[in-house]
């Protein structure tokens, strides 16, 4: 039986839709973050050295890293290739494609809206009045000279592969790409907004249509990105 152990309003997430999508059984450890902090609890590190969520157990085997997860469960479980490209010719344009967005997720899209919520909340942080003026010009300086310009850049980017694929980032029909994007187009969508990307915005309502995301949410609990 898999295991996931599941940290609410997290990139496991992700982990639950896919297994919803291959119609997979697990069973579900879930664990909620510290209200102050927001941080996971203690309890994952017995779990993974390094206590952050996913972490997915399989025939013995443990696995973090979402990416890493999603690739394992395809290569395993998805054996007609309903959520990935067929594996020949390694070189195809759509696996290609497909390779690409599920490590650009992680790799290039978040960094940055990370950053803007590392900076929004040092902006919202109780700090001495005689400091609040420092820390709003730093902030500010941060977004308008670096993060803004990144947010966009990649924003206009996933807007556009989404106009020439045909609405989804792994080719013309719904992938596993899709599932790992969606962490990122959902953080863009709460701290940004989507009004300049009807793109995103589309592919945004779209995976929230889909059945198997719906009981992804039922079985996961509540999702602080979803529907921005």
């Amino acid at each position: 039986m898999i295991t996931v152990h599941h940290l609410e309003n997290s990139r496991s997430q992700r982990v639950l839709w896919l297994l919803e999508e291959l119609a997979l059984p697990y069973q579900l450890v879930r664990y909620s973050r510290d209200p102050k902090t927001l941080l996971a609890p203690p309890a994952l590190r017995a779990v993974h050295p390094l206590g952050k969520s996913p972490v997915l157990v399989d025939d013995g085997h443990t696995l973090a890293e979402s990416g890493a997860i999603l690739d394992y469960l395809v290569e395993r479980y998805d054996l007609a290739h309903t959520l990935s490209p067929t594996p020949l010719p390694v070189d195809s344009p759509e696996r290609l494609q497909y390779r690409y967005w599920m490590h650009y997720a992680e790799g290039s899209a978040m960094p940055p809206l990370l950053l803007s919520l590392v900076l929004a909340r040092i902006g919202a942080a109780p700090m001495p009045f005689f400091a609040r003026p420092v820390a709003r010009r730093i902030v500010e300086g941060a977004m308008a000279g670096f993060v803004g310009p990144q947010l966009r850049l990649h924003l206009d980017w996933m807007e556009g592969a989404l106009a020439r694929s045909g609405g989804w980032f792994g080719g013309e029909r719904f992938t596993a790409a899709d599932i790992q994007m969606s962490f990122p187009v959902e953080a863009a969508a709460v701290r940004g907004g989507l009004e300049r990307y009807p793109q995103l915005a589309d592919f945004l309502q779209r995976i929230h249509e889909r059945p198997a995301y719906q009981r992804a949410l039922a079985q996961g609990g509540p999702f602080a990105l979803a529907g921005g």
